[in-house]
């Protein structure tokens, strides 16, 4: 494993903790769109299904179990245990116009024709485009909690340190994988915008806010 892999997956382990931490310490949920966390458990869980079927390391086991545990963890309480505080007059995006295309191109474009390939490539596309709906939630009310920026920026980070890991694994190892890349590359593309406001912005002490 590089340590670009390591460190991508660790900044990916902080944005989870962040988040988690934030609603339990202020019992609150404003401000997280549920819907982001609910993609993102369908994310995990049907790209670790592997679990059942594979042994690759204790590293490996340990980390997908834990993303596996906390994404579930993040969506009771948003639904259920601090469902009072659930923003969901804000949290509107249309999931539906973006689990319906990923699951038909899962379909259409994978490695292997296979149940086990199929749901993870459509893990990997649905990843991808996972957080519209909490950046449209910040859209819609203008402005964002610093620490739910963190957060924002540590799941961006995480993206962006992986696809430099595809380009070292490729030049290092010669290992390419077309369609984690071009998901990496369309998520990374998606925190630009953010990641611009997060410097210019958050990191001088302001509070983010965009136009609603």
């Amino acid at each position: 494993m590089n340590i670009f892999r390591l460190t991508g997956d660790l900044s990916h382990l902080a944005a989870i903790i962040i988040l988690l931490l934030k609603i339990w310490k202020t019992r609150s949920c404003a401000g997280i769109s549920g819907k982001s966390q609910v993609l993102f458990a369908l994310v995990f869980t049907t790209r670790y299904l592997d679990l059942l079927t594979s042994f690759i390391s204790l590293y490996n086991t340990t980390m997908k179990v834990i993303y596996i545990g906390c994404a579930y963890a993040t969506v009771y309480l948003i639904y259920l245990k601090f469902k009072a505080t659930y923003d969901g007059n804000h949290d509107t995006f249309r999931v539906e116009f973006l689990v319906v295309p990923v699951g038909g191109l899962a379909f259409l474009v994978n490695h292997d024709f296979s149940p086990l390939e199929i749901l993870w490539t459509f893990s990997i596309y649905l990843e991808s485009v996972a957080i519209l709906p909490q950046l449209f939630m910040i859209s819609k009310t203008g402005e964002a909690e610093t620490i739910t920026t963190h957060y924002l920026f540590f799941l961006g980070l995480y993206r962006a340190l992986y696809l430099i890991n595809w380009i070292w694994r490729f030049y290092f190892e010669g290992f390419f994988d077309m369609i984690a890349i071009v998901a990496g590359v369309v998520q990374t593309i998606l925190y630009c915008d953010f990641f611009y406001l997060y410097v210019t912005k958050v990191l001088k002490g302001k509070k983010l806010s965009l136009p609603a």
